[in-house]
């Protein structure tokens, strides 16, 4: 049996214009006081990483891993959610989603696209120089404005999509595996992968890639009323990535899932630092170890209510409060009877081999 790592801090909620929030050297000395072990770095935020140049240059990737490392904390993963989410766009979102692209690209979705996926390559090859084997990501969408089946989807609309969505896929997925590193998709509301069915259309839709895996937060899952343990137990051979994210789900005979389009802070499900909803993490830690899920748990802060310096200081010791030690012996050892096989033949009524 493995244990997993953390607890670990996701940055990019963090980051900002104000010290200790805008350097890489800052932040870690920040999440280090907090009793944080790891980080896990948000790509796109020239504050605090370089994604080009961690491409392109081992002199730069082990300079980053020296700020880090200078704070008694590892690199988790790198995390690609805002370019993975432009490698397929539905034009109704063009606009809400140009903003997440270089300037350069912006109005224009086809370069963007391209934009987004030399954004994934060089991600991979900075994982590969960084000695990381898991990078998180989302998917994109190009069947979300179709979630709801009103009007009818036409025939073959889903399938279509999502056939496009992994040929758009898998050719970043065969960089990774040539950089020795999985592509944890977050299962995410937006994207086309939001639950497991989903999930299982887009492995079916990459030729059931190796790479394509899994980054688990029970949040979304909740929000969805999906059982989020039981996916534990069918998917945790491609869980590789763990944020540690709550949530709550109120409804009332005003507003259920779909939340009436109100705020965040008025909606029946909203998310919420980790101890203050309703996610049995107590659950979900104990499955991932009974499944030897060895990778980092790491919290992503993301609340309505809270500060996200007092969510990040509670969340590191809720996290490692919660991290399960495993065994190395069976409680009852101490009973072991030290029987041979003749014995057990004698103690089954089978008599000799």
């Amino acid at each position: 049996m493995k244990t997993m790592k953390g607890p670990g801090l996701f940055l990019a909620q963090f980051a900002g214009d104000e010290a200790p929030f805008n350097s890489l050297d800052a932040i870690c000395r920040w999440a280090a006081s907090l009793g944080y072990k790891g980080v896990q770095i948000p790509t796109w935020d020239a504050r605090l990483f370089d994604l080009k140049k961690a491409a392109e240059s081992e002199a730069y990737c082990g300079e980053v891993q020296g700020i880090v490392r200078s704070h008694g904390l590892e690199i988790t993963e790198l995390s690609t959610h805002l370019q993975g989410q432009l490698v397929a766009v539905h034009p109704a979102f063009d606009e809400a989603f140009d903003g997440f692209a270089a300037p350069e690209v912006r109005g224009n979705p086809k370069a963007r696209q391209e934009w987004a996926v030399q954004q994934m390559l060089m991600a991979a090859q900075a994982s590969k120089r960084l000695g990381l084997n898991v990078s998180v990501s989302f998917s994109g969408a190009l069947a979300w404005p179709f979630v709801y089946p009103w009007p009818q989807r036409p025939a073959g609309l889903v399938e279509t999509a999502f056939d496009e969505l992994g040929r758009r896929w898998r050719p970043i997925l065969d960089a990774y595996e040539d950089a020795g590193c999985d592509v944890a998709y977050e299962i995410h509301p937006g994207e086309d992968i939001h639950d497991g069915a989903t999930f299982e259309r887009f492995v079916d839709a990459v030729g059931g890639h190796a790479r394509a895996c899994i980054n688990y937060d029970p949040s979304h899952f909740l929000l969805q009323q999906l059982d989020y343990v039981a996916f534990i137990d069918l998917y945790h051979e491609r869980i590789k990535a763990f944020h540690a994210k709550d949530a709550e789900f109120n409804p009332s005979g005003r507003i259920g899932v779909y939340g009436g389009y109100e705020s965040w802070i008025n909606r029946a499900g909203r998310f919420r630092s980790l101890g203050d909803g309703q996610v049995d993490f107590g659950a979900i830690f104990s499955k991932l170890a009974q499944y030897d899920y060895d990778s980092w748990a790491v919290l992503e802060w993301e609340c309505a209510l809270k500060a996200p310096e007092d969510g990040a200081r509670e969340g590191a010791e809720f996290i490692k409060a919660h991290i399960i030690r495993v065994t190395e012996k069976a409680f009852d050892d101490f009973a072991a009877g030290g029987t041979d096989e003749a014995a057990n033949r004698r103690m089954l009524g089978i008599g000799a081999a």
